[in-house]
């Protein structure tokens, strides 16, 4: 936890120092229970800029090859992420997810799977609905509204938390849950575009 905490500050000064970054919605984030803060993704600088703007340590699961890299796998292993076999169905990763939820924290993930290189919102894979079914956390989207250019604003938006429950009514399949995630998503971009 105090590695976090000192990356997070750490990479506070460095982001707000490169870019003026404005947050909204703050205040949509439970301070308790735990919480799936599903964003879009547009660059690989994403994961740190949920990590500052986020009131609660977040975990992120991040791709395997990563954990291998001399140095910055040891930073990712200390800041709460864990690794995620891409192109597979990762049993473990799954595990290590549902167990983050289970301990009232918070998941942070990235449906799209890959970044957006036009900045559209994109089709989410359905991970991010399996985790919402199968827990009792509240989903809040999260748009970042770049691009990320030095002095430029770059907006974070968290939205208020997609309604699971009626999803879960309507025997919503993880699919279907993550295409109304990704719209909601798409709305705060829309809805925030300078």
């Amino acid at each position: 936890m105090l590695l976090y905490g000192l990356g997070k500050f750490i990479c506070s000064i460095i982001y707000r120092f490169l870019y003026r970054i404005e947050v909204v919605g703050r205040e949509n984030i439970p301070k308790k229970g735990s919480v799936i803060v599903c964003s879009n993704h547009i660059s690989n600088l994403d994961p740190p800029l949920v990590g500052i703007t986020c009131p609660r340590p977040v975990h992120f699961m991040a791709k395997e090859e990563l954990f291998h890299k001399k140095g910055i796998g040891w930073i990712l292993r200390n800041v709460k992420a864990f690794p995620v076999k891409r192109g597979m169905r990762d049993r473990e990763a799954l595990r290590k997810a549902l167990n983050v939820l289970k301990e009232q924290e918070t998941l942070g993930l990235f449906p799209e799977g890959t970044r957006s290189k036009t900045g559209e919102v994109k089709k989410g894979l359905a991970g991010a609905g399996f985790f919402a079914l199968r827990s009792d956390a509240v989903v809040i989207p999260c748009a970042i509204i770049g691009p990320y250019e030095k002095f430029k604003k770059l907006k974070v938006v968290y939205g208020k938390p997609v309604q699971i429950e009626e999803l879960r009514e309507q025997k919503a399949s993880a699919q279907e849950v993550v295409d109304v995630i990704m719209g909601d998503i798409k709305k705060l971009v829309d809805g925030h575009k300078r």
